[in-house]
């Protein structure tokens, strides 16, 4: 009741009543009809004051005639009127019971009702004297209060409705009565007792005498229910527009499809989504029972209470369920318990029926959620606080919304299938594992983007000739399959180039016009193309321990040095591939053994957060608490840098700790220009293989080393140098001469003299090869030990 009410209440007797059915509220107005004062029945149980008949407090509102025992004894018959003073008929509430007292003045109600000029009018009118309690109301008011209006005459407002909104009414005709200005108020709330609630227009207006003076309040209602309704249900589907399909995930698209439904439409909305056949597909066809998974589900109650089905749990539903013969039927279909629809459902599923009782459930809408041809799943929607059914207009407005939702949720699906097959190939194009080299030991990891999907980084480690390693790091523009099916061809192409030992700079330029061919190739129509690509390209040598880089457009790497600080390295910029037409400029820097180089993609520094230059200072911070172990060091820096819900850009990240060899492992031999001193040249790498301890290769490395240094001396330039290199498992030897013509490999006739040399060397070790070198070449052979044991 509103506390704002300055006027004598004891024109009603007023009781309050728990859902216990005690007493806990008694005015003045029920002592003078009963007699009993507040300190008699408060706490007491309500049927105590019962001399006969019975009122049962159910539903909204009651009404009826009782008689009460008065404290002297005597029986008092009595008109009662009891409302719930909450909305919902499911919560604990407590009753407001009062009756008007015989004899109550309620002014000049006839005087009054004429003077608003509204007795045939087709508005619900009533008009309340100067105290806010009811003098007269009109054939139309009548119909809405659904009492007579002799049994309300005397009541307030606030007593005659109940609940929040008749309150929040009474007071804005306080404020009318007051200040002598009339106003409109919208109100939504149940009227007459019905279930179902109206929208209402209230005008309230002060109504004078002759002489001016205020005499009372003119409430005239008008019915916008359905006027209401419509703007509630496109206010509902615009609010379906804005919050569902947030984001490219198919269960959180379904989450907030059932979250926009509750409590709007429904009080329970459970959604359930086909699983792809075998190929990817989803079924056109169903026949009972059809599997689904539980996307979401959403409740009026907190932890959903109502739900049978996990998320993520497969449940097959059979004919006479709501999710199959709306499945079946492929339209919208309405079960109503009170009309046996679920009956045969909830018979198959006496867990399933057993919570439709003990909640109450009375109405169930089964949409079938279909985009694009395609049926997804089904949506249910489900009341039991609400006590209407469902309607035809809440038949349309759950198919728009649901619609609205398909679209997002085969969005999401799509771009979910998209994602998982470019993350398929991008893992299938990345190495699997770093070889191991003599070099560096070598860690990695790569991480797709969160939300963008899976791009074109990539990362790489690569044996090449005379013990040396290339390391490169290179970063796609764009996301998605063609991003790395782009990254599949340049990795190809940098392992290609690699192989024929081209310097950083060459490769890069080599890998730049590939680029630019790719970008005219993607180009349709004279427009260009959209490929582009960063790329860091380094080759170390562990017997000179000197590393070359080169960079094309990309984020140069931080080295650690032994003992040192953590620092980027300076390195020429150079354009970005697919630039086409400039020059790219390498460089070159000792490393101590033990040295690490972090060789990354922008991903790893740069984010909205964050500024690459504040990204490359934590990284460097992080790098110099490298403790031994290469793949912890990798988890640290990820942890340090990467956000917890993941990046915005895919990551690839590559540390190299470098070794050295050692000069005892290594044979240097400077050779005449004289065929006849080959076989003293034989004799030294066959010592030196002694001194090693591996005569095992001696035969092979024997015949290797004649016929390189005899082809040096014959057809090479001086100076000629034999080079021996071994670790534990290899063997190479080296003829570099100042020549830059290249070997070929050929078979020699029958009655060819010459030409099987090299064809020789290529069947006795496991890999041959020439390399250029700012002096001219260098043929190499690789021996395994391995095998000669």
């Amino acid at each position: 009741m509103s506390p704002e009410y300055p006027f004598d209440e004891a024109a009603t007797a007023r009781a309050v009543v728990d859902d216990s059915g005690a007493l806990i509220g008694w005015n003045e107005g029920a002592r003078a009809l009963l007699g009993w004062t507040p300190a008699d029945v408060l706490g007491r149980p309500a049927t105590e004051l019962l001399a006969d008949g019975t009122f049962d407090l159910t539903g909204m509102r009651w009404d009826g005639t009782v008689t009460l025992r008065h404290r002297d004894g005597r029986p008092v018959r009595v008109w009662l009127l009891a409302h719930r003073l909450t909305d919902r008929a499911d919560d604990p509430a407590q009753w407001l019971v009062v009756t008007p007292l015989a004899g109550a003045d309620t002014g000049p109600s006839d005087a009054l009702l004429a003077a608003a000029g509204l007795v045939q009018s087709p508005c619900a009118v009533a008009v309340y004297d100067e105290r806010l309690r009811l003098c007269r109301i009109n054939d139309a008011m009548r119909e809405v209060i659904g009492l007579p209006e002799e049994r309300v005459r005397g009541l307030r407002l606030a007593e005659i409705g109940g609940g929040p909104q008749s309150t929040e009414l009474e007071e804005h005709m306080l404020q009318v009565l007051t200040s002598g200005r009339p106003q409109d108020v919208q109100t939504y709330t149940r009227t007459g007792g019905e279930a179902r609630a109206h929208a209402w227009l209230a005008r309230m207006a002060p109504v004078t005498d002759a002489d001016g003076r205020i005499r009372g309040v003119c409430l005239s209602a008008h019915d916008f229910t359905e006027n209401y309704l419509a703007r509630e249900r496109l206010q509902l589907v615009n609010e379906a527009s804005v919050r569902i399909g947030s984001t490219l995930d198919v269960l959180r698209t379904a989450q907030e499809l059932a979250e926009v439904c509750v409590p709007a439409l429904a009080d329970f909305v459970s959604v359930d989504l086909l699983d792809p056949q075998d190929g990817g597909e989803l079924p056109s066809r169903f026949s009972p029972p059809v599997g689904l998974r539980r996307a979401a589900h959403h409740s009026v109650n907190a932890g959903s209470p109502e739900a049978v089905a996990k998320p993520g749990e497969v449940q097959h539903y059979p004919a006479g369920s709501p999710q199959a013969d709306s499945l079946v039927a492929g339209h919208t279909i309405i079960g109503s318990l009170a009309e046996g629809g679920l009956d045969a459902w909830l018979a198959w599923d006496p867990a399933r029926g057993a919570r439709v009782r003990e909640l109450g459930i009375h109405s169930t809408m089964s949409v079938p959620i279909m985009a694009r041809g395609m049926t997804l799943g089904v949506a249910v929607l489900t009341r039991f606080r609400r006590p209407d059914p469902f309607t035809p207009d809440d038949v349309l407005l759950a198919e728009e919304i649901t619609a609205r939702a398909a679209v997002c949720i085969d969005n999401a699906r799509r771009f979910s299938r998209e994602r998982e097959t470019a993350l398929a190939l991008q893992r299938s194009l990345l190495p699997r594992s770093l070889p191991r080299t003599a070099a560096v030991d070598a860690a990695s990891r790569y991480l797709p983007a969160a939300r963008a999907g899976v791009g074109g980084d990539w990362f790489d480690v690569i044996p090449l000739s005379g013990m040396r390693v290339a390391m490169v790091v290179g970063d796609v523009l764009g996301h998605g399959i063609q991003a790395s099916a782009t990254m599949g061809r340049l990795r190809t192409a940098v392992r290609t180039l690699a192989d024929i030992d081209l310097a950083p700079d060459e490769l890069l330029t080599h890998l730049d016009d590939l680029v630019v061919r790719l970008s005219e190739e993607a180009g349709a129509e004279g427009n260009p193309g959209e490929v582009g690509a960063s790329c860091l390209y380094a080759v170390y040598d562990p017997v000179s321990r000197r590393c070359t880089l080169a960079r094309a457009g990309h984020p140069a790497p931080v080295v650690l040095r032994p003992n040192g600080p953590a620092r980027r390295v300076e390195l020429p910029a150079g354009p970005a591939l697919g630039v086409g037409g400039l020059p790219f400029e390498s460089a070159e820097l000792e490393l101590a053994e033990g040295s690490v180089l972090a060789f990354y993609t922008d991903g790893l520094i740069e984010s909205r957060e964050r500024e690459a230059d504040s990204g490359l200072r934590l990284l460097s911070e992080t790098l110099a608490a490298y403790a031994d172990s290469l793949d912890e060091t990798c988890d640290r820096i990820l942890h340090a840098l990467l956000p917890p819900g993941g990046t915005a850009d895919d990551v690839a990240l590559l540390l190299a700790r470098t070794r050295g060899l050692p000069a005892s492992q290594v044979a240097t031999w400077d050779i005449p220009a004289d065929p006849s001193l080959v076989a003293p040249i034989r004799k030294q790498a066959v010592d030196q293989l002694a001194r090693w301890g591996l005569s095992e290769a001696s035969f092979t490395t024997e015949l290797v080393v004649s016929e390189l240094v005899t082809n040096a001396i014959r057809y090479g330039a001086h100076p000629i140098r034999l080079r021996l290199i071994h670790d534990a498992t290899t063997l190479i030897c080296e003829v570099s001469d100042t020549s830059h013509t290249a070997p070929h490999l050929r078979r020699a006739k029958t009655w060819d003299e010459g030409g099987r040399g090299l064809l020789l060397v290529a069947q006795l070790t496991q890999r041959w090869g020439s390399r250029h070198t700012p002096e001219g070449k260098t043929i190499w052979a690789e021996l395994s030990l391995l095998d000669e044991e």
